[in-house]
């Protein structure tokens, strides 16, 4: 099983950089995620440990496509569809900006979780931190969330930025047509309860009732179950395989995971935290730099390509976009 093998000189890279705006206010900031995926981690091999690859394939043919063959399209009825190509899509593209565009500001009761998407941590950037704690103070106050948009790697997202204990974070949000409403899938209007239920309901909470959440409860029971499973079987020596010497596995990019706290910490106290690579990690050379790109897919590449706005990529080849890639020093 792998290890989790953090280490405390581990590069510090925010997620996104800039600056909150309303009226003449700016507080500068970078966006850190607030969360990451599960430590736990089960590849597709065959029996003899070969990896495996998801290919797509025609319907009415068995032959494997390549990413250039892949087309988008646009589905307007019933098996008839709309065909778009990539650089129709950079053009729908929103204007660049690196700005978080504070619009309105609401009571958090207002907020529902159903909306709630994905968090991150914003983070002060800058020389000064009265803006952020001034933000975060009123906020709190007033308990309040500013509601606001903003662009990151070619797409408009529209967030919340909501204070908590001194913190801000910024919480993107669902639109409104990705969220379904209670009627639409058949739960009845609000009805009024029978006092007395009402009382055995109320006592039963209060016999549960905590101050704190136990952070014992949010432990992945299930991971923890499998690991012990893979353990059990690698101490009996059953169902072990090796990979094959001559497979291939795709290299999974750093999730760069850091002390966020220690950061922030430092952030508030003026200080801006170096950048530096762990020790011993020289960088990769040119060869190994381009052997990860070959092992992406061209999805993976033009993604890439968008996010270091490479100029012509909609109309390149995998190999084109990996030279691109390669000449921006990846």
């Amino acid at each position: 099983m792998a290890e989790d093998t953090t280490e405390e000189n581990e590069i510090i890279k925010p997620f996104w950089s800039g600056v909150v705006t309303f009226g003449l206010v700016s507080v500068p900031v970078s966006l850190f995620p607030a969360t990451r995926g599960t430590t736990l981690r089960l590849r597709m091999v065959d029996a003899e440990g070969s990896f495996l690859q998801r290919r797509f394939f025609g319907t009415d043919d068995s032959k494997p496509l390549d990413a250039e063959d892949l087309v988008r399209g646009y589905e307007f009825e019933k098996d008839r569809f709309v065909t778009v190509e990539d650089d129709e899509l950079d053009a729908l593209d929103p204007e660049k900006s690196r700005e978080i565009d504070l619009k309105q500001f609401v009571e958090l009761d207002a907020l529902s979780p159903l909306y709630f998407e994905r968090a991150y941590f914003l983070v002060p950037n800058g020389s000064t931190t009265k803006a952020y704690r001034l933000l975060a103070e009123t906020l709190t106050r007033e308990e309040r969330a500013g509601i606001a948009t903003f662009v990151m790697r070619g797409k408009e997202y529209l967030c919340a930025i909501i204070a908590e204990r001194g913190i801000l974070s910024a919480q993107t949000l669902r639109f409104a047509d990705e969220v379904r409403s209670p009627e639409a899938i058949g739960l009845p209007g609000r009805v009024k309860g029978d006092v007395a239920a009402v009382a055995r309901f109320a006592k039963a909470i209060k016999a549960l009732k905590v101050k704190t959440l136990d952070h014992a409860e949010l432990e992945d029971q299930r991971s923890a179950r499998i690991v012990k499973l893979a353990e059990k079987k690698l101490r009996a020596g059953t169902d072990v395989v090796l990979a094959s010497p001559d497979a291939t596995e795709v290299e999974e990019s750093s999730t760069n995971v850091v002390d966020l706290m220690e950061v922030l910490k430092e952030r508030l106290q003026g200080k801006l935290r170096a950048r530096r690579a762990p020790a011993g990690n020289a960088r990769k050379p040119a060869t190994a730099a381009v052997d990860e790109l070959k092992s992406k897919s061209k999805a993976e590449l033009y993604e890439m390509a968008q996010s270091m706005d490479v100029r012509g990529r909609s109309a390149m080849s995998k190999a084109k976009l990996i030279e691109a890639l390669a000449g921006q020093g990846h």
